[in-house]
């Protein structure tokens, strides 16, 4: 990447008051976009703001309030961020959850699949008319969603958000991210022509941040011990954000700037189209 090379484009970026997204925010500003810096308060997107601009003292930072398991905040976030722009040429979905117990949000849905799935898709389609405009500006648009390799992991639909059986987060967390990498394809192929790529990133385990501090334990401990810093895991997010090499390429996941496999579930065109049909019947999006 030249230095430089986002002068003029707006990027958004959702969980960027920690951990990867933080640093993926940053990388976005040194290379000169206006990074809309998404928290859940106004205040926590402030501090955040305040500690990129001490990694990127020239950074363009602008705050931006979103519960993001909560449809109506995140409807009035993108009225928002349309109000301020009319062009969006970078989105990075990267806000995630692990949740210890069952909580439901007062839409009725669950949690963690109310953040974890529902907020990438009804964000990203809220957003797609001023993605389009990035691409038509700018020559492309890039949409990146923070995933992971989900292993044997399927989607259960008579059961997406985990009410049935015990609940624990190694049941609720992975078929997340089948889902987005699901919903990932899913976009690209919707958008084919239009000049906005979607594609996921799996950064690995990334050491300290707040994402496992409810669920504790062994898992945290291993993270913490053997995770990447949180900068070294943006790598491949950002690439897929600004690189030339990835301006054309769609509906792939990605480690360390390689393609992964998609198996399972994840090469079935039929369960992404089962899935983009729930997340609309949930969002109220016919």
């Amino acid at each position: 990447m030249a230095v430089g090379s986002m002068d003029g484009r707006v990027a958004l970026v959702t969980g960027a008051t920690g951990g990867l997204a933080k640093a993926v925010a940053a990388g976005l500003a040194r290379e000169g976009a206006t990074v809309v810096v998404v928290g859940r308060t106004v205040a926590r997107a402030d501090e955040a703001a305040g500690e990129i601009r001490t990694r990127v003292p020239a950074a363009t930072l602008e705050p931006l309030a979103c519960d993001l398991s909560l449809q109506s905040s995140i409807r009035s976030a993108a009225d928002t961020f349309l109000s301020r722009h009319d062009r969006l040429d970078v989105l990075v979905n990267a806000a995630g959850v692990f949740r210890k117990e069952r909580h439901e949000t007062p839409d009725g849905l669950e949690l963690t699949f109310a953040t974890n799935v529902m907020s990438y898709f009804l964000l990203t389609s809220l957003l797609l008319d001023a993605l389009k405009r990035g691409a038509a500006t700018n020559g492309s648009a890039r949409i990146v969603n923070i995933a992971s390799r989900y292993g044997n992991t399927g989607l259960t639909f008579d059961d997406l958000q985990t009410a049935k059986g015990k609940y624990s987060y190694l049941r609720s967390t992975p078929p997340t991210m089948l889902a987005r990498v699901l919903l990932t394809q899913e976009f690209a192929e919707r958008l084919k022509g239009s000049g906005v790529v979607a594609n996921a990133a799996h950064p690995g385990l990334v050491k300290n941040t707040a994402l496992l501090r409810d669920v504790g334990g062994p898992f945290q401990w291993v993270t913490n011990t053997f995770g990447s810093p949180a900068e070294k895991a943006a790598d491949t997010p950002l690439w897929l954000a600004t690189s030339n090499e990835t301006a054309g390429v769609t509906g792939k996941l990605w480690a360390r700037r390689k393609e992964l496999p998609t198996p399972g579930m994840g090469s079935d065109p039929q369960a992404r189209r089962r899935l983009w049909g729930e997340c609309s019947r949930l969002a109220n999006r016919s």
